[in-house]
């Protein structure tokens, strides 16, 4: 331990090890600690015995709900788009050789108290409940114009400049409805709320192909992909490129203090009596509490059930979002379930959850929407924590510190937070321009 380190990692968090794997490849000297004797920080996935004892203390699970080791119980539960800046880096790092992936069953839209499959092309524009006959005309001509857009050739742009021109702007050149900007705006650009609409139009066109490119991946019925057991593979994952590299893994190490020299910048980490030098720190919020600020909550509700959720095609495993405009909100809320097929639970069983930026200091009460949506739940657990972002100056300090995970149920806010720590750690950007075909890993089976 009394070494010196390039940079020493705290938390095993999902973010923490994507960059340790990174800086690893990158050839610097990685020492990573976690003061839990597990991988994930909050990231991790638990079995029935730990969900038991995190949300009801003492008692031991019923012995209807199967066996404890079958379920693997995500604590931030997302998806990943299959043509996404994750599967980017998996791609980028080789990771993709330690998991393996699933498509994701269906992708919905909650719109005047229904579900409905989010359309993601000009055909399926054509098809959807969503919108009335003259409607569909609209949104399946601004679905062409995004689908042939393309940022290198002006001949595609139709004269519009989408760097300057706003998404309402660019909206109201197909007189699209409020209901369905909605659906554009929150399902298929996964915006999590409505400031898109005053900024350039060009990164709402981005997320709307990103989307139609990732659905074509699979030929599923869902842009998403997720891998089998469940998330806290993706932290092994990475854990395992870090090692391979020569990375140091340390678990269960209490009270990692951060030691900072007389100019107020990073020099070592302290366990345990022992402290291993180093030139800059990666960590997760809890490690540094006074470098980071409150941001806001975010509210969950975990559900154990027996069925899919009604009205979703019988899904095994799907995204549904609801439009913080149709439930009268200021953001958006998620529902994200997955079952035995993703192997997370016993056969038969279905986990589901429901998440949003907490409004209220009642995660119950204003759960309830999504909640009512899954329909009779064997179990049914809340959570609500704290939303931290870093507010200290690394350039000063060369302490990294991550934002904690939002509410959303897909991972491109997640990773475009490690690739910007990345960049401001190295200078240097990650290549995501990766061959997709390569990973065959996420192929479905």
């Amino acid at each position: 331990m009394d070494e010196e380190y390039d940079v020493i990692v705290l938390g095993t968090g999902l973010k923490e090890c994507i960059l340790s794997g990174l800086l690893s490849v990158d050839g610097l000297k990685v020492l990573h600690m976690d003061r839990n004797d597990y991988y994930g920080g909050d990231s991790t996935s638990l079995n029935l015995n730990q969900l038991w004892k995190r949300f009801r203390g003492e008692d031991k699970p019923p012995a209807h709900l199967g066996a404890s080791r079958d379920y693997n119980v995500d604590m931030v539960p997302k998806f990943m788009m299959a043509n996404g800046t994750l599967v980017r880096t998996l791609i980028h790092t080789d990771v993709t050789k330690y998991l393996s992936f699933k498509a994701v069953d269906g992708s919905y839209v909650f719109s005047k108290g229904k579900i409905h499959k989010v359309p993601a092309t000009d055909m399926e524009a054509l098809k959807s409940p969503l919108m009335g006959l003259f409607e569909k005309r609209r949104a399946r001509n601004f679905f062409i114009y995004v689908q042939d857009y393309n940022e290198a050739d002006p001949k595609t742009h139709q004269g519009l400049d989408l760097t300057t021109m706003t998404t309402r702007e660019l909206i109201a050149k197909y007189g699209l409805s409020d209901d369905t900007v909605d659906f554009i705006g929150h399902a298929l650009a996964l915006h999590r709320d409505d400031r898109y609409l005053s900024e350039p139009a060009i990164d709402t066109v981005k997320r709307m192909k990103l989307y139609a490119e990732s659905l074509a991946r699979f030929q599923g019925g869902s842009p998403y992909i997720y891998p089998l057991y469940g998330l806290g593979e993706l932290p092994q994952g990475f854990a395992r490129l870090s090692a391979v590299y020569g990375g140091t893994y340390m678990l269960n190490k209490p009270d990692c203090k951060v030691e900072f020299d007389m100019e107020g910048k990073v020099c070592g980490v302290t366990s345990e009596g022992e402290t291993a030098k180093c030139k800059k720190v990666v960590c997760d919020p809890s490690y540094l509490p006074n470098k980071v600020r409150k941001i806001g909550k975010v509210a969950r509700a975990i559900a154990i059930m027996s069925h899919p959720i009604a009205n979703t095609n019988d899904s095994h495993s799907v995204q549904i979002i609801l439009p913080q405009k149709q439930l009268g909100r200021k953001s958006d809320m998620y529902v994200f379930c997955c079952s035995y097929t993703h192997n997370v639970a016993p056969k038969g069983k279905f986990i589901a959850f429901v998440s949003t930026e907490a409004e209220t200091d009642n995660p119950e009460s204003e759960l309830k929407p999504g909640i009512d949506l899954l329909g009779q739940v064997d179990e049914l657990f809340f959570d609500i924590y704290d939303r931290y972002e870093p507010v200290n100056e690394p350039s000063l300090d060369n302490c990294f510190v991550s934002t904690s995970y939002d509410a959303t149920t897909h991972f491109e806010t997640t990773v475009t937070d490690v690739l910007n720590m990345y960049t401001m750690i190295t200078g240097k950007t990650v290549d995501l321009s990766v061959d997709l075909s390569a990973a065959s890993a996420a192929e479905e089976y």
